[in-house]
């Protein structure tokens, strides 16, 4: 069985004082009974990691270069994210892929690097509108999980988040079959390349996440989790989503 995982991906948002609702979230889940992570921007990983040090809270970046360190200006390494206190990272985002050109053989060589450093990586598919109204979902998924994920992995090391472009930050949300349709594929397609593994690697939902649809959302097959944005932000919200996974 895969392990349960609430990831709050605050993007380009958050300053020190912000901080505070990291300590309440560790707060309201002293002894959770899924793993939780925060992935802050680079300017608040090591200030977080040190605000959670000793909770059941962990934290994440949402990027990371796929070389080690050198003449690199504005890029974080996964070195540099570890040295900083992170655990995770999130790679692939469909902002990263759309606003920075990444292409799939990139975000594997992201991936590989960051499990080379100890991190876990969650790496993020999903398709944009477009694909979604010509039924290409999940050969776009399928060639994203191919083309972004190392031949070997190492199941404790790699999360994947499906993301659909379209629903990220719109309040849109596919119908609970679309998410099972898709989740089930991929659990497929994963299956197929590294066998038994496959079984244990968790498989979020992400876009447009609330308190309010959580629960439905983690009663579908192969929904191990969720990766959230504008509601990981405050923890009251993110509260209600971490309750209904470890209810689900």
């Amino acid at each position: 069985m895969a392990r349960k995982l609430a990831a709050g991906n605050w993007k380009m948002n958050g300053t020190r004082a912000s901080l505070a609702e990291a300590k309440a979230l560790a707060d309201a889940f002293p002894t959770p009974s899924v793993d939780i992570v925060l992935c802050p921007p680079t300017t608040l990983v090591a200030s977080m990691a040190t605000a959670l040090q000793g909770t059941a809270v962990a934290t994440g970046g949402q990027d990371c270069h796929q070389n080690v360190s050198g003449a690199h200006t504005g890029d974080t390494s996964a070195e540099l994210l570890v040295d900083a206190g992170a655990s995770h990272v999130i790679l692939g985002h469909s902002e990263r892929r759309a606003d920075h050109g990444e292409t799939d053989a990139l975000v594997r060589a992201k991936t590989e690097a960051a499990v080379a450093a100890g991190l876990i990586a969650v790496v993020c598919v999903g398709e944009t509108l477009a694909e979604r109204e010509a039924g290409e979902t999940l050969a776009v998924v399928r060639a994203q999980l191919q083309g972004s994920l190392p031949d070997a992995i190492d199941a404790a090391k790699i999360v994947i988040a499906y993301e659909p472009v379209w629903a990220i930050g719109t309040g849109k949300v596919p119908t609970l079959e679309q998410i099972g349709e898709v989740h089930t594929d991929m659990r497929a397609a994963l299956s197929d390349r590294y066998g038994q593994d496959a079984q244990s690697l968790p498989l979020l939902y992400g876009g447009s996440v609330k308190p309010s649809n959580a629960a439905d959302i983690f009663a579908v097959a192969d929904v191990d989790g969720a990766l959230v944005g504008g509601a990981s932000l405050k923890a009251a919200d993110f509260s209600g989503i971490v309750a209904a996974l470890q209810e689900a």
